[in-house]
């Protein structure tokens, strides 16, 4: 794929250029995209060329895939640059923080009532409750 165009796309460009530009044009205007794919191919191994006599015999040495942007995420370099961890040690197993049992909670209350309540006994009614 060339800038997210698919073999069908770019199939569909090529008809509607030979019914735009007709047989007596488009032998010249593909000769014309030919020589402009050749230029900017030699400008890319021209840069390429000029770039390894530059850095020399390190050239070959690079490992390119590191220099990609898009692997960097700033949220891990930022937690990595402000923690103690070496980042290349095994991570450890997170602990869970567990709370402790509220005895005053809202549940608890009600549980206890009803513990106290009897067998044939009704619960308490509040008639002022919505």
């Amino acid at each position: 794929m060339v800038f997210g165009l698919t073999f069908e796309k770019l199939l569909i460009i090529g008809v509607i250029a030979v019914f735009l530009l007709g047989p007596e044009r488009l032998p010249h205007y593909a000769a014309q995209l030919g020589r402009l794919v050749r230029s900017l191919r030699d400008m890319a191994n021209g840069a390429k060329d000029r770039m390894r006599e530059e850095m020399g015999p390190e050239f070959s040495d690079v490992d390119w895939r590191k220099m990609d942007p898009r692997q960097y995420d700033p949220r891990r370099i930022i937690r990595e640059a402000l923690s103690d961890v070496d980042p290349f040690a095994e991570p450890e197993k997170p602990v869970v923080a567990r709370a402790g049992v509220n005895e005053n909670s809202a549940y608890l209350q009600r549980k206890r009532k009803r513990e106290l309540l009897g067998a044939g006994e009704a619960a308490p009614f509040d008639s002022e409750a919505t």
